[in-house]
């Protein structure tokens, strides 16, 4: 059974949780960010991180420096530590500027593996590697520029703290080389290459019919990687091999985790957990983490799915398709968990490659924990098949 928590009733931007999940840091779609705490089944606010002057676009959380990163549209990104305040002696979290030389908003942050730097997307074409400089106690960037034509929707570091993948709105996937010499070693050849100076481009990757990157994922060893796009597709590229194409019937995906090296968990605007697996000789969608009893609403019939089958949508499909006006009926309320978009799936417990649990937060307020092991089959339509 999920764990289900009500963190508001404004949309959740972004989560991310402390090394021991017990504390949790949230952007409820404003320019504040908000520390909560556990206490048996609620999550109570703790503190408050209010630094940027617009809305928090994405949160991180180190597990073992136990540093936050977060970035906003006010082209910002601050370091959160948690230091003693000189005067009254309590533990606060002090900010550190971060010195990202962007014109245009933030959209997505993530620690490296080693968090000695982190990867900052943003709508400027570009992609800010920082790292930090002790001389002047601030954070510093250089920039992966090239050949990005649009924004920058979302990254993710290769286990090996050197590639970075991103995801942009000019609907490609690509692998970039984030080698800062100061910081990394001579990293070891990967199936991406060997030769990595920065900026070196190891792979790109076009979405199926045109749509942007919502999200992208290196698998647990790195080998391979996954991305999301608004064409209602999800791809898995292995580099010098196949690309597994999976055309979705339903609304786009827009997040994604690996919880094992053959299993993916993504969701997105049909506002349930779908689940993916498969291998290089071919991927599959295999079910999903909401069987629909958990909702609130009816259960989905034959050929609807998430949002699809609710509210205004199903007044005109009647009105069109069988010249029926609305039958008087108001319950607009879904049938699975989230009542909205999810805009954030992450790993929760477990160890990389054997993910047991994932956490998912959505425009709906709503924070879930599942289970990754409790797939129920998708009913009502045919399950989507790679191509």
């Amino acid at each position: 059974m999920p764990e289900i928590f009500n963190i508001s009733q404004t949309p959740i931007t972004a989560h991310a949780f402390n090394a021991d999940r017990s504390q949790l840091a949230v952007s409820l779609n404003s320019n504040d960010a908000q520390i909560l705490t556990r206490s048996g089944s609620e999550w109570a606010p703790s503190e408050m991180l209010t630094e940027h002057d617009k809305v928090i676009t994405s949160i991180d959380w180190a597990p073992n420096s136990n540093q936050i990163v977060t970035a906003s549209q006010d082209r910002n990104a601050y370091v959160w530590q948690q230091t003693p305040d000189p005067e009254t002696g309590k533990i606060v979290w002090k900010p550190t500027l971060v010195l990202l030389r962007i014109n245009r908003a933030a959209t997505h942050v993530r620690w490296s593996p080693k968090e000695d730097k982190f990867a900052v997307a943003s709508g400027a074409r570009a992609i800010a590697i920082c790292s930090f400089d002790p001389e002047n106690n601030w954070w510093v960037s250089k920039h992966l520029k090239k050949p990005i034509r649009s924004t920058v929707l979302a990254v993710d570091w290769h286990p090996n703290n050197v590639l970075l993948a991103a995801g942009s709105a000019d609907m490609k996937a690509r692998v970039f080389s984030a080698y800062v010499k100061e910081i990394d070693e001579r990293p070891a050849a990967t199936v991406w290459g060997s030769k990595l100076p920065f900026n070196t481009i190891c792979g790109e990757f076009a979405s199926a019919a045109g749509g942007w990157v919502h999200s992208v994922g290196f698998s647990p060893s790195g080998d391979v990687l996954a991305f999301a796009s608004h064409d209602s597709s999800i791809s898995i590229a292995y580099p010098g091999g196949a690309i597994h194409n999976i055309r979705m019937p339903t609304l786009p995906l827009v997040t994604l985790t690996w919880t094992s090296e053959d299993t993916i968990i993504a969701a997105g605007h049909d506002c349930q957990p779908i689940v993916f697996s498969g291998s290089d000789a071919g991927w599959q969608e295999v079910g999903t983490l909401d069987n629909g009893s958990y909702g609130s609403g009816s259960k989905a019939g034959p050929g609807s799915v998430g949002r699809l089958k609710t509210g205004a949508f199903a007044t005109f499909r009647d009105a069109d398709s069988r010249g029926q006006t609305s039958s008087g009926t108001t319950d607009s309320k879904l049938s699975t968990i989230h009542q909205n978009t999810i805009t954030s799936v992450r790993p929760y417990a477990g160890v990389p490659g054997q993910i047991t649990q994932v956490s998912t937060t959505g425009v709906d307020g709503t924070l879930v924990i599942w289970d990754t092991a409790s797939v129920s089959a998708l009913t009502g339509r045919m399950a989507a098949m790679s191509m």
